[in-house]
């Protein structure tokens, strides 16, 4: 296989189409055409079903394509490796971000990073758990930073940073908060089975915390009325402050908050964890380990850690 074929290939793929792969490839659909089916009659099996609706690998297609993603996946940990060794920083990172939590930790991380990389380019995608682990599969993603618990991790490699608890908020003058009760936490305890009848803002249904409020508020009895579901934290906030339901966000989100709303704990202080993600077994060069290093740091203390050799 050589490397331009099996980037064209891949393109196609992932495309579906042959013009749109072309334009991406900065080539003519004649000339994608021909390499199509030079690299076809060479093999001796179609690589693709082509019709008016597109292309789709054939079962000789989709082995192929398997062996040219872990050909480019090798290609670009060997560049990596070539990087490290060599006295000039340079080359790119795609780094993922789940919603909410990108551009606050980026403009804190960035600054730090480039002065020791300035000839690293960073491309940073800021995209749901689940996308993040099919980038990352796919190589696509160098690595990206993550919010789950122990049963929604995929077949990838996790790095924990920290821990955060889920806590539950309401209108401060709503009369349940006078239900609540002394806690060890930084907050009040309120039982959520009280909020049987309340409306609740949810971060949205396609999130990875989705599903753990759900399964917090079912475990207490609440089958939750759902008036909103966004994805940020702040327009949670933002609907509970205008009294017009409650919610549950990470207590990472409850560090600045108008005095019209109020926190509380949750029984057992349900938590999750913070992670740097990476495809299993991936090299991660010295500039990844060093940008994952200055996030942990962010969101762990809000302090930078000296540079790294």
């Amino acid at each position: 296989m050589y490397l331009k074929e099996v980037e064209y290939m891949l393109k196609i793929a992932e495309e579906q189409n042959i013009t749109r792969a072309a334009e991406k490839l900065f080539i003519t659909p004649s000339a994608l055409t021909q390499q199509l089916t030079r690299l076809e009659s060479d093999l001796g099996v179609p690589l693709f079903h082509r019709d008016r609706r597109g292309c789709t690998p054939t079962e000789a297609g989709e082995i192929y394509l398997q062996a040219a993603r872990e050909m480019m996946k090798l290609k670009k940990e060997t560049y990596l490796r070539l990087q490290d060794l060599s006295a000039r920083r340079q080359g790119k990172l795609t780094v993922g971000f789940p919603p909410d939590r990108g551009a606050s930790a980026f403009t804190s991380i960035y600054p730090k990073f480039h002065r020791e990389y300035p000839e690293i380019s960073i491309n940073i995608m800021e995209t749901s758990v689940r996308r993040q682990h099919k980038l990352i599969a796919s190589g696509d993603l160098d690595f990206g930073f993550v919010t789950l618990r122990e049963s929604q991790k995929a077949d990838l490699e996790y790095i924990p940073i920290c821990q955060e608890e889920l806590v539950l908020i309401l209108p401060a003058s709503h009369p349940l908060c006078r239900e609540a009760q002394p806690s060890n936490g930084p907050y009040p305890t309120l039982d959520p089975a009280l909020l049987k009848n309340e409306s609740f803002a949810m971060i949205y249904r396609l999130s990875t915390i989705y599903q753990f409020v759900e399964e917090i508020l079912h475990s207490a009895g609440v089958i939750p009325n759902v008036l909103f579901e966004s994805p940020r934290t702040a327009t949670i906030i933002n609907m509970v402050e205008s009294n017009m339901c409650c919610g549950i966000i990470p207590d990472s989100a409850a560090t600045r908050h108008p005095s019209s709303v109020a926190f509380f704990c949750l029984p057992g202080h349900p938590s999750w964890m913070l992670y740097a993600c990476c495809r299993r077994g991936a090299y991660l060069s010295k500039a990844s380990r060093r940008f994952i290093q200055l996030a942990s740091h962010y969101w762990q203390n809000g302090k930078s850690p000296s540079p790294m050799a």
